[in-house]
């Protein structure tokens, strides 16, 4: 997909998430007993961002399928008022995040879950480089929706990359998640990663049952950002 393309895409589903559900409070009037459904018993629907790559955008998958998808499904199922917002982008490296997230925070958000590095790792490419473009990251959101709670999703190099760069790399997401009081999942792919029946051919991307096993693994910390 074009960043253009992506771009309208992820307007709509901003602004979308920015609407109102359809609760109603039972309120009747007149003989005909009709409900009414009064605006200030609508709860607006709070944003939730996942920013990410790939793994975010449910690669060669229907965007249903994804995780972010499949946790809309709980909130709903729980009644509640967020909704969730697909921001995932293929191939993106967080040099490529730190450039987009200026735009994506043109849009309200009230929680920020940060999916990026696998791109950077697949790379080789320098972990300090990929810890500065993610504070980076999470800089521009403090600065931009100071009141935005933040998740970070942890993630891990392949071991053919030697065992200091893998350690090194792995590092990188607590110690930011610590630094910036962010929530942190400690491995986005745990349980999924390595297992060949949980992921596609390429033996990277999550298929439909890894995206399930990678949904209930974000839920975990997420359903308690949400419940503060």
């Amino acid at each position: 997909m074009s960043r253009t393309a992506f771009a309208a895409v992820c307007t709509a589903l901003l602004l979308a998430a920015c609407g109102s559900d359809n609760s109603r409070d039972g309120q009747t009037a007149g003989s005909g007993n009709q409900t009414i459904e009064s605006a200030a018993d609508v709860k607006p629907r709070k944003a939730i961002v996942f920013f990410g790559n790939s793994l975010t955008a449910a690669y060669q998958l229907a965007k249903e399928e994804g995780f972010p998808a499949l946790i809309q499904l709980k909130i709903d199922s729980l009644g509640l008022p967020f909704s969730c917002v697909n921001a995932g982008l293929s191939g993106e490296t967080t040099a490529d995040g730190a450039n987009r997230i200026e735009w994506v925070l043109q849009q309200p958000m009230d929680v920020f879950v940060l999916e990026l590095g696998a791109n950077d790792a697949l790379r080789g490419l320098p972990v300090k480089e990929t810890a500065k473009n993610l504070q980076l990251i999470v800089d521009k959101v403090k600065a931009a929706r100071p009141d935005c709670k933040i998740v970070i999703a942890g993630m891990q190099a392949p071991p053919n990359l030697g065992a200091a760069y893998t350690r090194e790399f792995r590092e990188v997401y607590p110690k930011l998640a610590a630094a910036n009081k962010a929530d942190l999942i400690p491995f986005l792919l745990e349980g999924v990663a390595g297992d060949p029946s949980l992921n596609l051919e390429d033996g990277i991307h999550p298929n439909v049952k890894g995206q399930k096993i990678v949904a209930e693994t974000v839920w975990k910390t997420l359903k308690e950002v949400l419940s503060r």
